[in-house]
């Protein structure tokens, strides 16, 4: 508590050193598989800052590390963002960086640029104020978030032996303690039929004809779900496309791509049955949609998109660690707890049983935004509260 007493002080001191720190990364372009000259950036600004150990590893990842304590405590932000393709709809330019009326504006500056600065420095500051003895902190900087939920954290934790005791995911919540989030599916499902030539349909059997009716099924299994009382799962049909031999030839295959978000005691036996009766009686099959990407290392990524829902319980230690920690830096207890819609890398660790929780500066529903942009005072307050985490834990 006595340390405590100095951090507003040392916050006043690095404030502006820590905004333009965010502005700099905003400048920077790193979309998904990109994401090198960032990565080699947030290292340097580690090292500059202190951290007892920093390294990145095989697949890209940044990896800060401070203190040698028993007990481990990981903040995770990731570095990629989405692409900008309108740029001349942005209010002000996407990678300028520059703060108009106290909000810094920029593609990153929620998702999630604003979180990697705030926790590097809450970790350097816990450090300067004597936080973290017994302890060891780490600060983890992430590649290609945007396509593959958790396989960096899972790459890192298996190549490194590393399994932190709590894990601290910085999505952007407005600095809200956020207790969990909604699970996903992505599925594929694919319709065959017969090619023949489009002079001739009836020679043929048309797999677009076939997908028809599970449209309409993949729409009324959407609609029964929104009728459901308590949280909303949902499922949408974000792609179409067909095979055929030639523009004038009956198409042989088609394939929609499915996002299914689940709720908490949704299961795998729950997708299935529901996968199951939408394809009923048709030439069809399912599957989880498997992504293939490659790191700006050259590492291949495969990622299977299906991740149960979770909730943190509000009086796990870490849920506690967090109230005493918001009370702490902004002088009253929290009123309300969030839940994401979305899906962050806290798949991997709650898979692995790690107790995990999200808290991070800016409002999701500006990130991927023309004119994305992040309150300056919400990015110095989550990197106040993650330094009283630090000391709470």
């Amino acid at each position: 508590m006595e340390k405590l007493k100095n951090l507003d002080a040392v916050l006043q001191e690095t404030e502006k050193e820590l905004i333009e720190f965010t502005q700099s990364m905003v400048r920077i372009k790193s979309y998904s598989d990109q994401e090198k000259e960032i990565a080699q950036f947030i290292e340097s600004k580690m090292l500059a800052l202190g951290y007892d150990e920093v390294f990145t590893d095989a697949m890209g990842n940044v990896v800060g590390k401070i203190g040698n304590g028993d007990k481990v405590l990981l903040f995770d932000s990731h570095m990629d963002t989405v692409e900008v393709n309108d740029d001349e709809k942005w209010e002000v330019p996407p990678f300028s960086g520059e703060i108009v009326n106290g909000r810094l504006f920029g593609r990153g500056s929620v998702d999630m640029k604003a979180s990697i600065a705030s926790s590097i420095y809450a970790g350097a500051l816990a450090k300067r104020l004597g936080l973290t003895a017994g302890k060891t902190i780490y600060v983890t900087c992430t590649v290609n978030e945007e396509y593959c939920d958790g396989e960096n954290l899972k790459f890192l934790f298996r190549e490194s032996n590393l399994k932190p005791n709590f894990v601290v995911i910085c999505e952007p919540s407005d600095n809200k303690i956020t207790l969990g989030h909604k699970g996903k599916a992505q599925i594929l499902i694919k319709t065959k039929g017969v090619s023949a030539h489009g002079s001739a349909p009836e020679k043929g059997k048309n797999a677009i004809y076939e997908m028809a009716e599970i449209i309409k099924r993949v729409e009324q299994t959407n609609l029964e779900l929104s009728k459901k009382e308590g949280p909303r799962s949902t499922l949408v049909m974000s792609r179409i496309s067909s095979v055929s031999a030639s523009l004038n030839a009956v198409p042989s295959e088609c394939e929609v791509y499915l996002d299914r978000r689940m709720v908490v005691g949704e299961t795998e036996e729950t997708i299935k049955n529901e996968m199951d009766k939408i394809i009923a009686g048709k030439n069809a099959t399912w599957e989880i949609g498997t992504l293939y990407r490659k790191s700006w290392t050259g590492i291949d990524i495969t990622y299977e998109p299906f991740h149960l829902a979770w909730k943190i319980d509000e009086n796990h230690e870490l849920t506690r660690a967090c109230n005493a920690a918001y009370s702490e830096a902004f002088g009253s207890d929290p009123t309300e707890y969030d839940y994401w819609d979305f899906g962050t890398n806290a798949v991997t660790p709650v898979s692995l049983g790690i107790p995990t929780i999200g808290f991070g500066p800016g409002e999701y529903k500006l990130a991927h935004m023309t004119n994305e942009n992040c309150e300056v005072s919400k990015i110095v307050d989550a990197c106040k509260f993650y330094t009283t985490l630090i000391d709470k834990i």
